[in-house]
């Protein structure tokens, strides 16, 4: 199988290696012998999304965690976050979501938490592997009256709503706004629409009827066309769409005009500024967030910390710096103040509180930053090399940095993903961009095209 953990644990298409039952059965039992303690018994939370091979993958799970003396607690569909808290509301030594996250519905994936609520690190993800492909797990095998339990825990969802409320002050409610909130038939189908009904809003709820087929489909994050939409018809306040293990929120406007994790890093950094509760003076974000992000914190004294693709990176950024404020620009926002991952309710509850406390709309907020038009071209390749190393496309991204005359920015690199090289140029004229951007792809295809 190779290996088995990617960027963001094990993910691939359900009932393909390696997610399959027989997989997923070791794998569980190589997370639980991690966690088994001497003389009292450990227990690991469990939790879905809404995909019909869910089950399929819980049950593998449930049963290698309980075939080595740890009892299984299982939450059901309920948001990556909320599983993160859980774990720690629980008092659980580990925890593990299935999920693929935005994924489409034929794939599923199984990401691990520590007791904690942070993602296991890599050394132990190393450890379970090594256990799992070297075939070591397979000969550890507690006996009979050894094997462990597994409980269903029904107040889950009323747990995470509790404690995603207590992230804005009591006295704040949402008494007379308008929300359209789109869950994509995922994992915050229940949740979100509750939560905020609790604080006073008049909800309008849309892909919330999971059948196991329809998460992601043409709707959420992804797909925000028919939650802005729905702003509009409904002349909301406010729209929100989470992906489907809703750790990321894309937001709308008053007009329906969309409002990104950029935007939200820049009115919430802002804001943390203003009342002296950013740490270090300093917002952890990726390469692909816009340049005016950093102008915007920048004139307020703020430092923007730019990491490599992926929540994980920006996580790793914060925990070393002691950061409480990250993320990207998909939506997927880590407040550490409150929780130990992106959380796309807490996101979210955190601009609505922003907007209830200046008594401003959101179209007035998110002027704090104005956003460099942004072109981004993917080419094909054939091979993977050192772009450096290329007489041709070297002299191609010098002419286009010089081109740009520090005014814009440049980002070219690999995907960790697919066979594609991704040029991206911001600038502050559109059809110059566009022309520099389509200039270093036609180098680069020429170079490692197909």
């Amino acid at each position: 199988m190779g290996k088995l953990f990617g960027t963001d644990g094990v993910r691939g298409i359900a009932n393909e290696e390696p997610m399959t039952p027989e997989t997923v059965v070791k794998l569980g039992r190589a997370v639980a012998s991690l966690t088994r303690r001497r003389g009292e018994r450990a227990s690991i939370v469990i939790g879905k999304d809404t995909r019909l091979t869910g089950y399929m993958l819980e049950c593998a799970l449930t049963s290698g965690i309980c075939s080595m003396g740890v009892d299984v607690l299982l939450v059901g569909p309920l948001p990556t976050p909320g599983i993160a808290f859980i774990i720690r509301s629980l008092r659980a030594d580990a925890g593990v979501v299935i999920s693929a996250s935005h994924n489409p519905f034929e794939d599923n994936g199984i990401k691990f938490f520590s007791g904690d609520g942070f993602k296991l690190p890599d050394e132990v993800e190393a450890r379970v592997e090594e256990l799992v492909l070297s075939g070591e797990i397979d000969a550890i095998r507690p006996r009979a009256r050894e094997v462990g339990k597994a409980y269903r825990i029904g107040d889950a969802i009323g747990r995470y709503i509790e404690f995603a409320k207590r992230t804005i002050p009591k006295g704040i409610t949402l008494k007379g706004m308008r929300i359209v909130v789109d869950c994509a038939h995922g994992a915050a189908y229940k949740v979100s629409p509750a939560l905020l009904r609790e604080l006073g809003a008049e909800v309008v709820a849309l892909n919330v009827a999971p059948d196991g087929f329809n998460i992601n489909e043409g709707c959420g994050s992804l797909h925000p066309e028919g939650m802005q939409a729905a702003v509009r018809e409904h002349r909301a306040d406010v729209g929100l769409a989470h992906d489907g293990d809703a750790d990321r929120v894309i937001l709308a406007d008053e007009t329906g005009a969309l409002v990104d994790g950029d935007h939200v890093l820049a009115m919430c950094g802002l804001d943390l500024k203003r009342r002296g509760a950013l740490r270090g003076d300093t917002v952890v974000a990726t390469v692909m967030s816009n340049v005016g992000l950093e102008k915007a914190l920048a004139a307020h004294g703020i430092r923007l910390l730019r990491t490599a693709v992926g929540d994980r990176h920006v996580l790793e950024a914060m925990l070393r710096g002691n950061y409480n404020l990250g993320g990207e620009q998909s939506g997927h926002v880590i407040f550490l103040d409150h929780n130990s991952t992106g959380d796309g309710i807490i996101t979210a509850l955190q601009v609505l509180f922003l907007m209830q406390q200046h008594g401003k709309p959101l179209s007035a907020l998110r002027r704090c930053m104005t956003v460099y038009p942004q072109v981004l071209v993917n080419v094909r390749v054939a091979r993977r090399t050192d772009l450096k190393t290329l007489p041709n496309v070297k002299r191609a991204l010098a002419e286009a940095e010089a081109a740009l005359d520090g005014n814009g920015r440049l980002l070219v690199r690999f995907s960790g993903t697919e066979p594609v090289v991704r040029v991206m140029v911001e600038g502050e004229e559109q059809g110059r961009i566009e022309g520099l951007a389509r200039s270093l792809a036609a180098v680069i295809e020429k170079e490692l095209g197909t």
